[in-house]
């Protein structure tokens, strides 16, 4: 079993990322398959202490970001990693293929409109981050769907960097107003994708997961992993770090991923709420007993 560290999956800006160079899978930071449950047990309980340590001290939120090629375990992360915390605390928003109305916006509206309020953990799976990744990938997107005036899209490349530039601003602005970022990269092998995507198919109770467009974008996986590899350098900052975490392990994912939030939360300055004189508290027993007859 080795060791855990955040610092080895962070991405901070510090130094440039290589995506090629980046692991699909590392070694166990669990021992059995029992000591994985313990461990995911204990996480659970930590999470949840620690997001009620926020809720109570209301002044930070947490924006936590997931973004993975298709079959990577976003969705079970999710559920495994936040299973124990209270879901008064959580916030969940998944996006799919934008609606007219979103269409009708700027790329960021949609996501702004359900940032985390103070107190509580909002995940994103999938997020404005699609608007660098699939969009440009597939310019048609950008184009013809979205509607912007010829001229501002007559230069793509300066498209990319105009909204790259865009989300390192929103970041910095979140975070000057209490509201810390941080992004995951589920980074799962095309090979391993590729089991997955054929277990979908063959398990009639996985059916539904499936979805035709998920061959036609793995056809285009060298592009995908050109644009993460660009969206990773040019938004990751020492205040809105990504996580680069290995996915081809699903349980290794899931703790590693834990751990992450868990650290995030402790590097905050919170404290649950003390009143300024103890006494006045102490008094309400005797009241509180004597409403009893």
């Amino acid at each position: 079993m080795q060791e855990f560290n955040p610092a080895d999956y962070r991405v901070d800006g510090s130094k440039k990322f290589d995506i090629k160079k980046a692991k699909t899978r590392f070694k166990d930071i669990y021992d059995s398959k029992e000591d994985y449950e313990l461990m995911q047990q204990e996480q659970a309980k930590e999470l949840d202490e620690l997001q009620s340590m926020m809720y109570a001290h209301n002044r930070y939120g947490l924006l936590v970001i997931f973004q993975a090629m298709d079959a990577a375990g976003k969705d079970g992360t999710i559920k495994h990693v936040l299973s124990g915390v209270n879901p008064v605390g959580i916030k969940i928003h998944s996006f799919k293929r934008p609606t007219e109305t979103e269409l009708s916006h700027d790329f960021l509206w949609r996501t702004n409109q359900v940032l985390p309020q103070r107190g509580t953990i909002t995940i994103f799976n999938r997020s404005y981050y699609e608007e660098v990744l699939i969009v440009k990938v597939e310019p048609d997107i950008l184009t013809k769907s979205q509607r912007l005036p010829l001229e501002l899209t007559e230069d793509l490349d300066k498209v990319w960097k105009h909204r790259y530039s865009d989300i390192r601003h929103l970041e910095k602005y979140l975070y000057r107003n209490g509201i810390r970022v941080i992004k995951f990269f589920l980074n799962v092998s095309k090979e391993e994708q590729a089991e997955r995507l054929i277990e979908r198919i063959e398990d009639p109770s996985k059916n539904w997961k499936f979805d035709e467009q998920d061959v036609e974008v793995r056809a285009k996986w060298d592009e995908y992993m050109d644009a993460y590899n660009d969206c990773i350098n040019e938004t990751a900052s020492e205040k809105a770090p990504w996580y680069v975490v290995p996915a081809d392990d699903k349980k290794n994912m899931r703790l590693c991923v834990s751990k992450i939030i868990a650290a995030e939360l402790k590097d905050m300055k919170m404290a649950y709420p003390s009143p300024e004189n103890g006494q006045v508290l102490d008094h309400f027993i005797d009241v509180i007993k004597k409403q009893n007859g």
